[in-house]
């Protein structure tokens, strides 16, 4: 019985990963689509891509195939071997991703950041480290692409359901800061550079993207003419409307 056909590529990174013959590399299936989401517009220009876990340095391969002999690359990895992996175009720094003086060291030598891809170690202690080090160094719009969150459910890499110090429970603080432009409370929660340089983040299964561009407060925009009246709900049915809300909650808590 003949094996179905494969998938066909539904990009060109994908195709470029599939026709690729150089040296080793393994992706999930999914991040493909991601990653040409994400960052196809970087396509034929001078970007710069930093990326942490060389490997075997096949995704370095695939950089350049994709983004173009423009592309300046730069792979981080702390198993000295890699150094030898060096190229036309394609540098590579070696030492502990979870060492925040050999992070800022990476910060000084590189001019600028477009892409910054963290596939390296994977422990919670060096996916926070290196956002905290680097992200501040990311172009105003560029991109930041944390990979294989997943070990964030992982006890041996630091992580764990909902467990504090986790890199996603860490995330989830983005939300609020995206949104800090709405506070009524500015003495507690008031906009914060990430408010002010991110323009969106986005969480995949085992990746996390965060788009920079220079943010501000938005307006409200009205065009046309009106057509009804205003109206409010009579006071009963907001008392209503509470009592059923406050019979759910109940019930979450008795669930919990």
């Amino acid at each position: 019985m003949s094996s179905a056909p494969a998938p066909r590529p539904t990009n060109d990174l994908e195709r470029l990963f599939h026709e690729h013959q150089g040296r080793l590399m393994q992706k999930w299936a999914h991040y493909f689509s991601v990653y040409d989401e994400h960052v196809s517009r970087f396509r034929g220009t001078d970007v710069t891509i930093v990326e942490f876990g060389v490997n075997h340095g096949g995704s370095l391969q695939l950089w350049r195939k994709y983004f173009g002999p423009q592309a300046r690359i730069y792979g981080v990895d702390i198993n000295p071997h890699c150094k030898s992996l060096e190229e036309d175009g394609v540098e590579i720094f070696i030492g502990d991703q979870a060492d925040r003086a050999f992070l800022r060291s990476i910060a000084q030598r590189v001019p600028r950041i477009d892409i910054l891809i963290d596939d390296g170690g994977h422990t919670m202690a060096q996916q926070i480290a290196t956002f905290e080090e680097l992200f501040p160094c990311v172009a105003e719009r560029g991109v930041y692409l944390c990979e294989d969150t997943h070990t964030s459910y992982w006890r041996k890499y630091g992580g764990g359901l909902h467990r504090r110090g986790s890199f996603i429970e860490y995330s989830k603080r983005w939300i609020d800061a995206l949104n800090a432009w709405h506070s009524e409370d500015t003495t507690r929660f008031a906009p914060d550079d990430f408010t002010r340089t991110v323009r969106s983040v986005s969480y995949y299964d085992s990746m996390v993207v965060v788009h920079k561009a220079p943010m501000h407060k938005s307006e409200v925009l009205a065009v046309g003419s009106p057509a009804v009246a205003d109206w409010a709900p009579p006071p009963s049915a907001l008392k209503a409307t509470r009592r059923r809300l406050k019979q759910a909650l109940k019930g979450l808590v008795g669930k919990g």
